[in-house]
This record gives C-alpha cells, sequence and structure tokens, in this order.
C-alpha cells in the first residue's frame, strides 16, 4: 500500500472545512482576510495541543504556570521596546495599492499583484501592534494596546511569582494565551495570521549559565514535537546569527517544520539575557533583582531562557504531519487519513451499529455512551459502512467500533485499527480494556 503526503495547503483548508476542523470567519458575509475559527474537531485538536504542551511544561518541580491579562499599562510596551521597535518596512503599489513587506520582496521588480515596474512607494516603518482605547474618553491618556506577545505578562510577574511560590533559580513560568500582531501580509492558512495563540514558558536562570539551559531545553522541546507524533525528518534547526539574531539575545535557535509552502518556524528557544528585566525595572522604578541565599545573598537580575511556540503553527504541523493520501493514482480506492497520534486526535473511538435497526442499534447505543464517560467518542449510523468508515479517516479516529447481528449472538464488536485498516473481534467486556492499551496517553 503506497503513501504519499500533503502536496498542497489547499487540499487542507479544503479537508479542515469539510469536516469541521477550520472554517473562515465570517464566512456567510464574504469572510475575513487572514481570520479563522476553529471548528468542533478543530478547537478539540486545539485543546489536546495545548494540554500535552501544558503537561509537559508544569509537570515538573521547575515550572509554574500564568495567566496575564491581554490588557498591560502601555509603559510595559514601551519598557519592552514594542512602541518604539516593533515595526517592519511596509511599501504600496502605486498602481493597484497592494501592501508588502518590503523586505520580503524585491523593489527592483515588477509588482507580484498587477505586473507594474518601477511602481513602490518608498518603504516607511509600519508598527504591528493594535491599538484601541480603554474607558469613556477617546483621548491619547486612554490609549492602549492588544498585547503583540505573552512573554511581557510573566516578566512583569517575575517576582510576584518566585515570591509567592518561594521558587529558587532556575525556574520557570509557563502560559497560554491569545496575541495580535497587525501583520502587513498574513496568510498561508493559519501559518500567519493578525490574532494567534502563544505557548510561552520563561525560566529563569542564574547568569553564565545559559549555554547549558538552551542545550537542556532545545532537547527538551525537540522530543516534544517528536512525541506528538511529527516525523523527525520533518523537522529542523534554524540557528539566529549576526544581523539574524535580535538585539536582546545572545543566543537563538527555531525549531522549524516542513510545511507544504515550505521550511516555516514553529517554535523559538531564545537567550533572552537579562534584558526584559532590566528594561521593567528601569521603567517602573521596581527592584526586580533575585536574593540568592545559595550564593552569598547575592542580589542581580537573572538572565532568561525562552522557549516560545505558536500554537496554531503546531497545529498546522500536526494536520499537515498526519495527512496521508494512500494508492494515490493506483487505480485502487484512493484513502485520505489522518494519521493523529492517539493523544491529540479529537475523537478516539466511533461506534458504528452496522444497520439502521433496532435490536442493533439499542446495544450499540449504550456501549458508546458507556465509552463517552472517558473517551472523546462519536456515534454513526447513516450511509454505508465503507463511507463511514472513511468519514472517521478523514478526521483521524484511531479506532472504529462495528456492531452487527453476531454481535447479539457472541456478545462481541469487530474493532478497526485507522492506520492498519485490520479488524478484530474483541468480546464486549473487554473493549473498554482494549481501548485503554490502545489509546495509553
Amino acid at each position: 500500500m503506497s503513501e504519499t503526503n500533503l502536496k498542497d495547503m489547499q487540499d487542507l483548508v479544503s479537508l479542515c472545512k469539510r469536516r469541521g476542523f477550520i472554517f473562515q470567519s465570517s464566512e456567510i458575509y464574504g469572510g475575513l482576510a487572514s481570520c479563522w475559527d476553529y471548528g468542533p474537531l478543530g478547537i478539540e485538536l486545539k485543546q489536546n495541543i495545548k494540554n500535552s504542551w501544558w503537561k509537559a511544561m508544569t509537570l515538573r518541580d521547575d515550572v509554574v504556570g500564568v495567566d496575564a491579562s491581554i490588557f498591560m499599562h502601555p509603559t510595559v510596551w514601551m519598557a519592552s521596546g514594542h512602541v518604539e521597535g516593533f515595526n517592519d518596512p511596509m511599501v504600496d503599489c502605486k498602481q493597484c495599492k497592494s501592501r508588502f513587506r518590503a523586505d520580503k520582496i524585491d523593489l527592483a521588480k515588477a509588482c507580484p499583484v498587477c505586473g507594474s515596474s518601477g511602481t513602490f512607494t518608498e518603504p516607511r516603518d509600519f508598527n504591528l501592534m493594535f491599538k484601541t482605547q480603554m474607558g469613556p474618553v477617546e483621548d491619547s491618556s486612554a490609549q492602549v494596546y492588544l498585547r503583540p506577545e505573552t512573554a511581557q505578562g510573566i516578566f512583569v510577574n517575575f517576582l510576584n511569582v518566585q515570591q509567592t511560590m518561594r521558587k529558587k533559580l532556575p525556574f520557570g513560568i509557563s502560559q497560554i494565551g491569545k496575541a495580535f500582531r497587525n501583520e502587513i501580509t498574513p496568510g498561508n492558512f493559519i501559518f500567519r495570521t493578525r490574532e494567534f495563540e502563544q505557548m510561552e514558558m520563561q525560566y529563569f536562570i542564574k547568569p553564565g549559565t545559559q549555554k547549558d539551559a538552551m542545550e537542556m531545553w532545545k532537547e527538551i522541546r525537540w522530543n516534544w514535537h517528536v512525541s506528538n507524533g511529527i516525523r523527525p525528518e520533518h523537522l529542523r534547526w534554524h540557528e539566529h546569527l549576526g544581523n539574524d539574531l535580535a538585539h536582546y539575545a545572545d543566543a537563538a535557535f527555531d525549531i522549524e517544520y516542513k510545511y507544504a509552502m515550505g521550511w516555516g518556524e514553529m517554535e523559538g528557544i531564545h537567550s533572552r539575557t537579562d534584558f526584559d528585566l532590566k528594561r521593567h525595572e528601569e521603567f517602573s522604578k521596581k527592584n526586580l533583582k533575585y536574593l540568592d541565599a545559595e550564593d552569598g545573598n547575592k542580589k542581580y537580575l537573572p538572565y532568561v531562557l525562552e522557549t516560545s511556540v505558536g500554537c496554531d503553527r503546531c497545529l498546522l504541523a500536526v494536520l499537515s504531519d498526519a495527512y496521508r493520501v494512500e494508492n494515490e493514482g493506483q487505480g485502487e480506492a484512493e484513502r485520505v487519513v489522518m494519521k493523529f497520534h492517539p493523544r491529540l486526535a479529537p475523537v478516539k473511538v466511533a461506534v458504528l451499529p452496522l444497520v439502521k435497526k433496532e435490536p442493533v442499534e439499542v446495544p450499540a447505543r449504550k456501549l458508546f455512551e458507556e465509552l463517552q464517560k472517558k473517551y472523546p467518542a462519536e456515534y454513526d449510523v447513516s450511509g454505508s459502512i465503507g463511507k463511514r468508515y472513511r468519514r472517521q479517516d478523514e478526521i483521524g479516529t484511531p479506532f472504529c467500533i462495528t456492531f452487527d447481528f453476531d454481535s447479539l449472538e457472541d456478545n462481541a464488536v469487530t474493532i478497526r485499527d485507522r492506520d492498519t485498516m485490520a479488524q478484530e473481534r474483541v468480546s464486549l467486556d473487554r473493549v473498554q480494556e482494549y481501548l485503554d492499551n490502545k489509546l495509553k496517553m
């Protein structure tokens, strides 16, 4: 049985719409560019990814969690450098009015939209933060921002967390939350959007230990992606060097995934030095230094090792890596199957009565209701059994249980494996045990 991977992002977009993973936002009004809604299966998949990350990060004695407000004091963004320097160079085509990032196109060539030559405006800085007003009076004193990253909510809470939880260095603070950037050229489905979710951890360490921390977290984070079913050959490291290195960092690595449109950043592991805490200490006039009782009561600003995953990009990688087409163009029946890791699959098991008749449906429904107490499950009685199998394949359900007339005689059901399509007869009193063993999470 031959198998091919995702070749065209549009194939995945189509499946996501058809099967309830992701919809275009405000679709009945023509949609809103680069904004997406997660459907019933998409939100389950996303929640499973977030749960996997949260457990991996916080089921340790050196990492705790927070959930900081999206709105923060405006001075936070002055201290972080976002007000002054969070800009992309932007140009417009004078003919078609299309807008581009100046560093992403060749300004000496024709406009990629209308084909006009020599019509670009001079590059100008465009701040990526969304501004809004807080309170009833619309003036500059009421101006606030939708946060462009979640990290600053961790930095300003460093001492709150360290002191209340009595944490000693090294320790980390994790957070999952929404961020917003007014991107000039979003696109590639959910890869680059203006509203997105981040899964970040800031690991506070003693200055001088950042190299060891970097190596430790590089290994941990790579292994997490692989443990979620991502094939290692579709992952690679990208090191930031020279001008590619952010001004606040002394080392930075990205985990990139090979998407249908090419390699793209999915997670960053960056050594941020003491830049953030130093800036917040300067702007807030508060002492943010750590008292190191184990090193002669020295006081210093910790260094920070950051791991930051784009949740939506991670989800796109999981979808892309799971997407397979079997028997493509070989004259046999093609099968599109989403080979999710069972831990991430939005539906774990489907119960499929062979026929829509009461003697079969009643016990089948009872089995479904029992399984549903432990696993996300579906009950489907519409259409032929073959079509129902194909639907479950396309949403990535690891196991399908068929209840037939023989089940009334032998008290057993047929369990079909998604990946191999092998079928096994299992007695009803062993179904729960069978799934528990197969779906160990």
